[in-house]
């Protein structure tokens, strides 16, 4: 706990005093700090000062890690290095502790942190106006502190906030000298020298965006603010141009802020990259929104698209596993979660600028930190005065596209399992060729999984940090994910140009009835001719243990094909109801499209017509069931063919292979059941509780299946493939049984 009183604190307010201009607390375009901590802001936080644990004991770990700094000293090299080299990592380290320091200044009121600021920042004045490009050549945009103008754009974005807070400190000529000569040649070099870098939609020219508009309000320089919310003036790039993963750099046009929350955020707050580069992009989203907010609250920033930004912050939490992990969809990290600075930042920010949603609080107390600024402090004393409520996940739907258009993507959760079932658009540039794939948790732990994003970020000796090639060649493949691959070939055959162009359309979700959650969506053009349909229940049934779930996915074809459906399973093979043999030498099972990068590591047939497999992971028991004919084959696979720098992860799967078929139907259920102790050494509940799944109706209108357990019950799903409003009124006969139901489905 740091050990200040408050009246110490009212002490130095009075008492202490710099060689230097004191703090103007008139609100105002010319007082500083004004962007995100305020000159109010320094007021009522030394007012409260070792009243507010959480606020104090952040703060104290920042004055440990700035003063540790500062006994170093002071370290700006010539850059050199890509993510995780020493230069790249070090300029990164100093923009982090330039922007905590110039906080420390304005709430210790100590000069030796606005100094230390003050002459990091001369340094790098210095070096700057005679800096050439970065040495390294590989990015579309190369900044010069960094490898790539994205870095660099990070770098302001922190900085400036340094910068307002030691504004009052340095004198009109010290200020004129890093204006001049670092920041404004800063904010050019990354927008009117780099427009193929700043003139898009994108998690990068958001980065851009910010950088430049939050140096623009520091300065009071309306060219560089207007720079920001509108784009650059009179600029046309090339409308084919692509960046480094494939993405069109501005097909459209659109560029600048304001078309950066227009575009990739839905009505729902679904940002179409994903989990993992929305929360990468709401740091620069949220702290320009609230420097726009406190110096420009004309704008009303945060009433932009219906209050976008602050609803996006709930559907990033929604996007979390039961652990705080976002689930990986496109090219995402595994372990990415809630506990990253940027989310302590949105949390902060749509706490104190939205509804003051209790939930955010409690989310705030488990990251056990909040921003030492104006929001940080509102988030403290919600939770010192007791207002903390849990932030209740609960089944969700999140339309993607600006209009909520383009698909989205379901979560479904019942108990502690949550199924992420992804129906949602390209995703831009970071997009991976899966349409209506899913992923499946239980209290946080992966049960199927989505592999995620080939990279070792800031691991500079993995490909300097970057993305690796098999990024492409592997993870944005379909056959990397669990959904249907034809033909051996990718969605859209693996083409940005058609897949950012298509997507797949909710057909219905429903998640009134609190035992059955359901999501359905369509999707047409992945492959000429080929229609696909999946609906995924997650069912809470008396007779079983767990809520299961149950996978029907129905593909129209107008003529054959050969279809292949994977289940990214993690942990150890238990049982099978297949024969099955093991090849003495291991092959890769394709040779292009990510098939060269799967080893066959056992191949079998179905005998019946339920084929069945069990596994064991962390202690827990799972179970597939699915309907197979004697036709189909079994592979087993597993992740690491044509991989000689190990780049992959071996993880395993298993693989339903149906050839020479036009239209077909594949259905499966996954059972949690059980658990293993390797203390007691006992097994519970070990085997599937599934005596048997039967298609009893497959037509255009209706897909019905019959769910048969071990002690003889049976149940009837039925889902409505046509007509599934809520209004919707259906009968149907099924050998000789009359069935009538209002809605999406039918389970009884």
């Amino acid at each position: 706990m740091l050990k200040i009183s408050k009246l110490f604190f009212v002490f130095l307010i009075i008492f202490s005093c710099t060689k230097n201009e004191k703090i103007d607390v008139v609100s105002n375009e010319s007082s500083h700090p004004k962007l995100i901590l305020t000159a109010q802001g320094v007021r009522d936080i030394r007012a409260q000062l070792g009243n507010i644990p959480i606020f104090d004991n952040s703060l104290k770990r920042v004055k440990e890690e700035i003063d540790a700094e500062i006994a170093l000293g002071i370290d700006v090299p010539i850059p050199k290095d890509y993510s995780g080299g020493y230069t790249h990592a070090r300029h990164k380290r100093n923009w982090v502790v330039l922007q905590k320091a110039g906080v420390l200044y304005q709430i210790l009121d100590d000069e030796k942190y606005a100094k230390y600021v003050k002459d990091m920042l001369m340094k790098y004045e210095e070096m700057y106006k005679t800096l050439p490009l970065h040495p390294k050549t590989r990015s579309y945009a190369r900044g010069k502190l960094f490898w790539q103008c994205l870095n660099d754009s990070n770098w302001l974005v922190y900085v400036s906030q340094a910068y307002d807070c030691i504004y009052n400190y340095l004198s009109e000529e010290e200020r004129n000298k890093l204006e001049t000569n670092l920041f404004r040649p800063f904010a050019d070099h990354i927008s009117v020298d780099s427009p193929q870098f700043y003139q898009r939609v994108h998690n990068h020219s958001t980065w851009g965006n910010a950088a430049v508009g939050m140096i623009g309000l520091v300065m009071n320089d309306q060219e560089l603010i207007d720079r920001a919310l509108y784009g650059i003036k009179g600029v046309n790039l090339d409308k084919k141009a692509k960046d480094d993963d494939g993405g069109y750099l501005n097909k459209d046009g659109k560029a600048g802020f304001l078309a950066n929350i227009e575009e990739p955020f839905s009505p729902d707050g679904y940002y179409n990259e994903g989990p993992y580069y929305q929360r990468y992009a709401m740091y620069p989203f949220l702290v320009f929104a609230e420097g726009l907010h406190n110096v420009k609250p004309e704008l009303k920033i945060f009433e932009y698209k219906n209050g976008v930004l602050l609803k996006s912050i709930k559907a990033l939490l929604n996007l979390s596993d039961a652990d705080g992990d976002f689930f990986p969809l496109n090219d995402g990290q595994k372990g990415m979660s809630y506990y990253n600075d940027a989310l302590v930042t949105a949390v902060d920010i749509s706490y104190h600028f939205g509804k003051q949603d209790p939930g955010l609080l409690s989310i705030a107390a488990k990251q056990n930190k909040v921003l030492l600024d104006d929001s940080g402090l509102v988030v403290a004393l919600g939770v010192k005065n007791g207002k903390t409520k849990p932030f209740d996940k609960k089944s969700i739907n999140l339309s993607d596209g600006s209009k909520g258009k383009q698909g989205g993507v379901g979560i479904l959760r019942n108990e502690n399992i949550e199924l992420v079932f992804k129906y949602a658009s390209q995703g831009s540039s970071h997009g991976h060729y899966d349409k209506l794939s899913f992923s499946l948790y239980e209290k946080g732990e992966e049960v199927i999984q989505d592999y995620g994003l080939a990279r070792f970020v800031n691991i500079e000796q993995k490909g300097g940090g970057n993305y690796l090639k098999e990024n492409k060649t592997w993870a944005k493949q379909t056959i990397a994910h669990n959904t249907v691959t034809q033909n051996e070939t990718s969605h859209y055959n693996g083409k940005y140009e058609i897949g950012s162009q298509n997507h797949p359309d909710l057909h219905y979700f429903s998640f009134t009835n609190k035992n059955i959650q359901v999501s359905s969506a369509k999707v047409a053009k992945t492959y000429p001719g080929t229609d696909m349909q999946r609906t995924i229940a997650v069912i809470k049934d008396e007779g079983f243990e767990k809520p299961y779930v149950l996978d029907i996915m129905k593909v129209v074809a107008n003529k054959s094909n050969q279809y292949d459906f994977p289940y990214y399973f993690l942990g150890q093979v238990l049982s099978t109801n297949f024969k099955y043999s093991i090849p003495e030498i291991l092959k890769p099972l394709g040779n292009k499209n990510g098939y060269q990068h799967l080893y066959l590591e056992g191949f079998g047939k179905s005998n019946k017509d339920n084929t069945k497999f069990s596994w064991l992971n962390n202690g827990k028991f799972y179970s597939l069931t699915t309907i197979s004919n004697t036709n189909d084959e079994i592979l087993f696979t597993r992740i690491g063919a044509n991989d000689p720098d190990f780049n992959l992860r071996r993880e395993a799967a298993i693989m339903l292979r149906r050839k020479n078929t036009k239209n077909t139907l594949f259905v499966s259920s996954i059972e949690a059941h059980g658990s293993y102790s390797p203390v007691s050494e006992s097994a519970v509940n070990s085997k599937s509780n599934i005596k048997e799944l039967k298609v009893v109706i497959d037509t255009l209108d209706y897909t019905a299946i019959s769910i048969t357990t071990l002690n003889g019950d049976t149940k009837l799903f039925i889902t409505a493939n046509t007509e599934a409003s809520k209004e919707a009124t259906h009968k149907l006969t099924i050998n000789n049984e009359n069935y009538e139901w209002s809605g999406s489905y039918y389970f009884k």
